[in-house]
């Protein structure tokens, strides 16, 4: 099942679809789907103080959104007030479907059907046997055939989250893991599938899906430690994509300047001691002294943070790796270094710990990723 439901919120050709500033009614059904997705159970009244929109307004636009099929009403109030009970309301899980893509795995490409709220409803997965090019390409489209043959309500939208350099357009600049420069993947799957879709860097879309569902607070870095080592920020709710695209791109940046050899052909990159092969082949090498190579590890990855924590101001840091790869002595020693890089007496201490989201980052940000481009939902 591949019909869009018709919600009134898309415009512009496949790919591109994206609500209109300017367009006042738009942004306030927007504001009430935000209201009742954070907030489900709110009536009419709720919603009015809320918004500082007039009753009148609202009753309008939830007429629109209950009629759209994105809302519904759920019971009477609880709470007590003069008069009869007003009615509760809430956004519709059960009336569409998102396909989500993670494409971040070295062996594999996963997909799946979700629900509005995060909710798995089907999984598929391609495995991978070095496809690079067109054949990699071609794994991506099957694969999202396959999850659309699997959903069973219309498809809101379809959320990738790719590794490589992506611009805010869907343009994969460069993927050297796949062979791609300049693949324009967003347009081709919408074009594919005529479907809204939306690209977007892997580890951007998993601070997305930390922000969305794993309660990430609004400005938040999420480092990535998997074949390379990637990090999504976010600040004051918003991503952060930089002028070229780039910014969390810190795999290269050089922490040690005699350090070792890395891929790109500079010496002591972090990802020369962070990246999953690289710290994961240190510590089979010297198994015993596993705390110490990790204590290592972290004080190198908070070298890296200092300067943008300092800079930025940034309260929390998630880190997202392998089940089993780092502990609480690579977080320890993270944190402490850059506690002692950039303590001052106003700056308070920073939160930092591992993802709750696990394996599902990608997945769950995507969700998010299409919410916020069809809806205008985050």
């Amino acid at each position: 099942m591949a019909n869009t439901p018709q919600f009134g919120f898309f415009h512009g050709t496949p790919g591109t679809q994206s609500l209109r500033p300017h367009d006042g009614r738009r942004s306030n059904l927007s504001l009430l789907l935000q209201s009742l997705y954070d907030e489900p159970q709110l009536t009419r009244a709720d919603l009015a103080r809320k918004t500082g929109l007039t009753k009148v307004t609202i009753s309008d636009l939830v007429t629109e959104l209950i009629e759209d099929g994105l809302i519904l009403e759920t019971g009477l109030s609880t709470t007590i007030r003069t008069g009869k009970p007003a009615v509760t309301l809430a956004v519709r899980d059960d009336t569409s479907d998102i396909i989500a893509l993670d494409l971040a795995h070295p062996d594999r490409f996963r997909g799946g059907v979700l629900s509005l709220r995060g909710e798995s409803r089907a999984e598929e997965v391609v495995s991978l046997d070095g496809e690079l090019g067109d054949k990699a390409l071609e794994a991506i489209l099957d694969l999202i055939g396959r999850c659309i043959a699997r959903a069973t309500q219309p498809i809101l939208g379809i959320g990738v989250g790719s590794p490589g350099i992506v611009d805010a357009e869907g343009t994969v600049i460069a993927a050297p893991r796949f062979n791609w420069a300049d693949v324009k993947l967003q347009t081709i799957i919408a074009h594919r599938f005529h479907l809204p879709t939306v690209v977007q860097n892997d580890a951007n879309v998993a601070v997305l899906g930390e922000r969305a569902f794993g309660q990430a607070g609004p400005d938040v870095i999420r480092i990535q430690i998997a074949r390379g080592v990637g990090a999504g920020l976010m600040l004051a709710g918003s991503l952060v994509l930089g002028a070229t695209a780039a910014a969390g791109e810190i795999a290269h940046v050089v922490i040690e300047h005699q350090g070792s050899l890395c891929t790109c052909g500079k010496h002591g990159c972090l990802e020369t001691w962070i990246a999953e092969p690289v710290l994961r082949a240190r510590l089979d090498a010297d198994s015993a002294d596993r705390t110490a190579i990790l204590q290592e590890a972290g004080r190198r990855l908070g070298i890296a943070l200092s300067p943008i924590v300092g800079v930025l101001d940034i309260p929390e840091i998630i880190i997202g790796a392998p089940e089993g790869l780092i502990d609480e002595s690579f977080l320890d020693a993270c944190s402490q270094l850059i506690t002692e890089r950039t303590h001052t007496d106003f700056r308070r201490d920073i939160t930092l710990k591992t993802s709750s989201l696990g394996d599902e980052a990608v997945l769950l940000g995507a969700v998010s990723l299409v919410l916020r481009t069809t809806l205008g939902v985050s």
